[in-house]
């Protein structure tokens, strides 16, 4: 997938899928061999690591969205910065700013680079 309008429309029905948490359809957008690497531990976790940290997200923060800030198309997937919104459980406002580079391969996500602060992790795990 090289025509960035493809990966444009992708990329948008990927972030509605994460914001709807299913793990199935967000499963679908990923190579079985995909990857997942965050700055914060250098760590690279496989797709079925990566469901249960989507699983773990609605648990703890299910008033979620992605607003996005900037995505920038390439031939090979897309740079994003979004900001991860919402309310927890307790009432606690969450803002978790992100940068992302995703890499696909044979029109599926096969790399995910995030760049974000843990500290602002911090109000999400601690609820």
């Amino acid at each position: 997938m090289t025509d960035h309008a493809d990966i444009a429309a992708f990329s948008d029905r990927f972030l509605a899928a994460l914001e709807r948490a299913s793990p199935d359809e967000v499963r679908a957008f990923y190579t079985p061999d995909a990857r997942f690497w965050h700055n914060f531990d250098g760590l690279a976790q496989t797709v079925d690591e990566n469901m249960k940290v989507l699983a773990w997200m609605v648990r703890k923060f299910p008033d979620r969205r992605y607003r996005l800030v900037r995505r920038e198309i390439l031939t090979d997937g897309w740079v994003q910065q979004h900001v991860l919104e919402g309310r927890l459980p307790n009432g606690t406002d969450v803002a978790m700013h992100a940068c992302c580079i995703v890499t696909m391969r044979d029109g599926r996500i096969s790399r995910i680079e995030e760049y974000l602060d843990p500290a602002q992790a911090a109000a999400i795990r601690s609820a």
